[in-house]
């Protein structure tokens, strides 16, 4: 059985579905050095690794794995961060978050909102 993660309407943003769609975000979002300052992560190097990253997660959400987001603005459905829970526990009690947000975004309150 297909797993589907809700969507997730706040005040300003919306957490939907990641899409093959998002490569171009994903791969900026994963290799741009500001945003992954504090983070240790291997970055994709062209549109066909953030798409198979994509495809990876999205493989991970439907076995329960893990539940990522794309975060987008309610008014554009163009990408700007994600937000996700992973590590979880056998028990499903607790879990580890991760996010990022694009750098023209930051500093807005909108990874709070997320939260």
């Amino acid at each position: 059985m297909k797993i589907k993660q809700p969507e997730i309407e706040c005040e300003r943003i919306v957490l939907r579905e990641l899409l093959i769609s998002d490569a171009s975000e994903i791969l900026f979002l994963r290799s741009d050095s500001g945003v992954n300052k504090f983070v240790k992560r291997e970055a994709p190097e062209n549109l066909n690794e953030a798409s198979e990253f994509i495809r990876r997660i999205r493989n991970e959400i439907e076995s329960s794995k893990i539940y990522y987001w794309s975060i987008a603005l309610k008014s554009q459905p163009k990408m700007i961060g994600s937000i996700c829970l992973w590590k979880i526990s056998d028990d499903r009690k607790s879990a580890e978050v991760g996010y990022d947000l694009h750098p023209d975004f930051q500093k807005k309150g909108i990874m709070d909102e997320a939260l």
